[in-house]
């Protein structure tokens, strides 16, 4: 690299001029260190896959809770469980998940934690399109 010429703003302010050259290859390194960075993300991300730590969800699935369906419902039809059965792993009545999944009840925090492990997930997944004062705690 060349010269950098550094200088005081009037307002006191450090600034470095370089040649135009030089600013090329410090934006060049940037976008090297990047996809690095996304090289290395893609790397560990298939690495908790292989271990079980990740999972792949198909985009039908994602689409019907961007569509606004209930996470809850939508996770169960992916595990391939039934309400009976989710209820039943959670510790709840199979009515009070009916009345979560429709809306019809907000649903306590000991509840979204009970269906959260049952679907072995992380309570963020089951609340993340919803105002996150509305969970309320028994």
């Amino acid at each position: 690299m060349g010269t950098a010429i550094l200088f005081m703003t009037p307002n006191g302010e450090e600034m470095v001029v370089v040649s135009r050259q030089d600013y090329d290859a410090l934006l060049k390194q940037a976008e090297l260190a990047e996809d690095l960075e996304d090289v290395l993300a893609v790397k560990e991300f298939e690495r908790r896959l292989a271990a079980g730590e990740e999972e792949l969800i198909p985009a039908e699935f994602i689409d019907r809770m961007i569509d606004g369906e209930s996470p809850i419902r939508v996770w169960r039809d992916f595990r391939g469980l039934s309400g009976k059965d989710l209820a039943a792993a959670a510790g709840i009545s199979a009515t009070y998940l009916s009345e979560i999944e429709t809306g019809k009840k907000e649903g306590s925090i000991s509840a979204f934690k009970g269906i959260a492990k049952a679907l072995r997930l992380d309570l963020d997944d089951l609340v993340w399109n919803r105002d996150e004062t509305s969970v309320i705690d028994d």
